[in-house]
């Protein structure tokens, strides 16, 4: 019943936003970067903190106990978020905010306890470069939905199946609003993008479920729960930097962009080839004892093959 409850309010909200967001003109208006074409209402993705706040009604006394952190550190990161969806804020303001809320995942993880202080910087560095990553990957129609959804329910499987490392119903709730997000956005002509609000919110949650998981189990094979976006995100940037581009700047290189706005492929049939491939992989990170040095490059040299492949393909078909 408490699940019925927290879909029909999450409905709800969005149903809500969307009025707000119409009347106050919240749109993604399309560009010469864009993979679609029609104007839509941006920040669907506040969905994701609101799950959050539905949770903490739900769940009071344990979140003022024990998630106080995580939520002030999400409620940060997606405010600062919205924000830069309605008007562009200096990298400043965003790192700043991106910087206190990575201290308060930190802190609400234990990894501050767990590692050592030359550990931190590299935690700092991997999060804030996964944070962006989900921003960068959140071009399409289902992308951030689907993506999400396979690493939620795979974590969620890891928490019932292999080692509990967190109350279920942490997991379940973004479940939930990814399923809800979906609906509205998992389509053709979408109702809705998540924003930088929903990338950001959504990718706070599950690096923070993901990080939980490391520091029970000290085993790092998980970072690779998000593999494609990082095989994706980083030879991306290689690429960049050899043709001496700004990598700060947007673009249309991703590989996703080529096929969804060069060969003009289905945002949703992309978006269910990413989550598919990624699913895969979760799978064989599950039921792999091998040690992470192994791992590494049986993920990496394959995938990072067919990627390259792929993107020579089409650039040579449309002479980019």
């Amino acid at each position: 019943m408490e699940f019925l409850i927290v879909t029909i309010l999450l409905f709800i909200s969005m149903l809500i936003y969307f009025r707000i967001a119409d009347k106050y003109n919240i749109i993604d208006k399309p560009n010469h970067r864009s993979a679609h074409t029609q104007i839509t209402l941006r920040g669907g993705g506040i969905i994701f903190p609101v799950a959050f706040l539905i949770f903490s009604a739900f769940n009071f006394n344990e979140v003022i106990h024990n998630y106080w952190s995580f939520g002030l550190g999400l409620l940060a990161i997606s405010t600062i978020s919205f924000i830069d969806d309605i008007v562009t804020l200096s990298n400043k303001i965003r790192l700043s905010v991106h910087f206190i809320s990575v201290v308060l995942l930190l802190y609400f993880t234990g990894a501050f306890n767990l590692m050592p202080i030359w550990v931190w910087p590299i935690l700092f560095i991997l999060i804030i470069g996964t944070l962006n990553a989900y921003n960068f990957m959140d071009g399409i129609n289902g992308m951030t939905g689907l993506y999400s959804l396979v690493g939620l329910l795979s974590l969620l499987y890891i928490n019932e199946k292999v080692i509990s490392f967190i109350d279920e119903n942490f997991i379940l709730y973004p479940v939930l609003a990814c399923v809800v997000f979906l609906f509205f956005n998992f389509r053709k002509k979408a109702k809705c993008f998540a924003g930088d609000v929903g990338s950001m919110a959504i990718a706070f949650w599950v690096i923070g479920l993901i990080t939980l998981l490391i520091m029970k189990t000290q085993d790092y094979k998980y970072i690779f729960l998000l593999s494609v976006y990082g095989i994706e995100v980083v030879l991306t940037i290689i690429e960049r930097l050899l043709l001496k581009e700004n990598i700060f700047e947007a673009h249309r290189r991703h590989l996703y962009q080529l096929f969804a706005n060069e060969k003009k492929v289905s945002h949703l049939l992309i978006s269910f080839v990413y989550a598919l491939v990624q699913a895969i992989i979760n799978l064989f990170l599950i039921y792999s004892h091998w040690a992470i040095w192994i791992i590494i490059p049986v993920i990496f040299i394959p995938v990072g093959i067919i990627y390259l492949g792929l993107k020579w393909s089409l650039k040579k078909q449309y002479q980019l």
